[in-house]
């Protein structure tokens, strides 16, 4: 018997239609004391999605209404866009962060409350109008692929969750999200990672501009960097990540994640040796082949590097004149 099966943990698969999450959405379905299972994770609420969670539940001789809690690893749509639906269809409770609340509750007003924020900062990234509005479209049409989560309940750092072959705690990882949280299962070194650590792509952690504009801005990347060296401390047998296969050695992926980024500082630092540079003429020397379609996964990455380089004395930014630039510190 498979490890997991022997702990009561069943990872589902589920499709998500954007190559750039590293494969399909994984759910997890847990045995739960007394019956029925919890989910981490709940996959994407798109029909495929929602059919692929059905079947993978229908395997174990379950269904929705089998699901007694959800637990999410945080607000993005492939990881809670089904949660709404099995709520409805169990009565399970559905857990977040508080930090990721709104996303999950309130995911279209918390788009228009911060529409004009998010404009306004990419202007002075240096993205035209017509960027800005594909950007604004391509995220209204994501939106279709989730539910707003009706109510949530708050998961809480250092939490004890009890399932039926085993206890977790819960871990607050900021990062790729501001309340994303993994699962810690210390007498089998298992770690529910949810994107906080994935094999084989970056986590990606995304401009995260709310409605209060850039006084409150989530720096994500350098956070996220914070977090992961945490992560490493940990003694950890097996990873089960968001995405993809679980895997072994997280020490060996975390230590690739910050050479890989050390490596991208570089290159932007050997390129700001010609002179003050705006994060679009950045992202056009980094990513010189990828197309408007991934932009504001390419301005993350170049906006994170660059916060992480200021916090490091390496770099500053210049007042937007009307475009943020960088130069050597």
């Amino acid at each position: 018997m498979h490890p997991l099966t022997e702990l009561g943990i069943t990872r589902v698969p589920c499709p998500v239609p954007f190559p750039e999450a590293g494969g399909p959405v994984n759910v997890y379905v847990i045995e739960e004391d007394g019956g029925g299972v919890a989910l981490f994770d709940s996959g994407l609420g798109t029909p495929a999605g929602e059919e692929a969670v059905q079947e993978g539940l229908k395997a174990l001789g379950l269904g929705f209404q089998s699901v007694r809690r959800v637990l999410l690893s945080h607000g993005h749509i492939d990881h809670y866009g089904l949660a709404q639906t099995i709520r409805e269809a169990s009565g399970a409770p559905v857990f977040v962060h508080e930090l990721d609340r709104n996303k999950v509750e309130l995911p279209g007003e918390e788009f228009q409350r911060s529409r004009a924020a998010y404009d306004g900062y990419l202007t002075r990234l240096g993205v035209d109008r017509s960027a800005i509005a594909m950007l604004g479209k391509g995220q209204r049409y994501t939106l279709t692929m989730a539910r707003a989560v009706e109510k949530t309940e708050p998961l809480l750092d250092g939490e004890q969750l009890r399932f039926r072959h085993f206890s977790a705690t819960v871990v607050h990882a900021p990062g790729h999200t501001p309340g994303l949280c993994c699962l810690h299962v210390p007498e089998h070194g298992l770690f529910f990672a949810g994107d906080h650590l994935l094999e084989r792509v970056s986590p990606n952690p995304l401009l995260e501009v709310g409605p209060e504009g850039e006084t409150a801005k989530f720096r994500a990347l350098a956070t996220y960097l914070k977090t992961a060296a945490k992560t490493r401390e940990l003694d950890l047998e097996l990873i089960l990540p968001g995405h993809d296969q679980p895997f072994h050695d997280h020490r060996k992926v975390i230590d690739g994640l910050v050479s890989f980024y050390a490596r991208r500082q570089g290159r932007l630092l050997a390129k700001l040796a010609d002179g003050p540079k705006s994060a679009v003429e950045l992202v056009q020397h980094l990513f010189p082949h990828v197309g408007l379609r991934s932009l504001y996964l390419t301005l993350s990455e170049v906006v994170g590097n660059l916060e992480v380089l200021e916090e490091k004395g390496a770099v500053v930014m210049l007042p937007a004149e009307p475009i943020y630039r960088w130069r050597l510190a």
